[in-house]
């Protein structure tokens, strides 16, 4: 495994961000294909297919969006853990998940320094992650 970087370290798992969301998409729209040539006594089952199309696509999303909010709460606990191990104090209350979030990725060496100059200057994750210089490696995150 190479090592992880700023360039490298999103993720994007083939079978699900690619092969589940358009064998989805393709199911709801041959679903309204389906729909649209369906006539008489077909056309409830047509239409069951298309609303059950959507419900496939709300849970590909929704499934998501549950587990990375369920990430980002135990990141937010393991990063205050660490700021208290390291200063004696919980991180800044200034500082917003999305920040808290790329500080993961700093070194515990320069962690406090940019945890403060993150709440200072309300930086956005990107220019968090672009100023970490000794980058600590996330492989858990989905």
């Amino acid at each position: 495994m190479k090592t992880q970087n700023y360039s490298n370290h999103s993720r994007l798992v083939a079978g699900w961000h690619g092969l589940t969301f358009f064998t989805m998409l393709a199911f709801w729209i041959g679903s309204f294909v389906n729909l649209a040539h369906a006539a008489g006594a077909e056309l409830y089952s047509a239409s069951l297919l298309c609303v059950a199309g959507f419900i496939f696509l709300c849970l590909f999303a929704f499934v998501r969006i549950f587990a990375l909010k369920a990430q980002d709460r135990a990141i937010r606990a393991e990063e205050n853990l660490r700021h208290f191990a390291l200063t004696g104090k919980l991180l800044p209350a200034s500082l917003r998940i999305a920040q808290i979030i790329a500080l993961r990725f700093a070194a515990d060496e320069e962690f406090v320094a940019l945890a403060v100059k993150a709440a200072d200057q309300n930086l956005s994750s990107k220019e968090i992650k672009q100023s970490i210089t000794n980058w600590k490696a996330d492989t858990y995150r989905v």
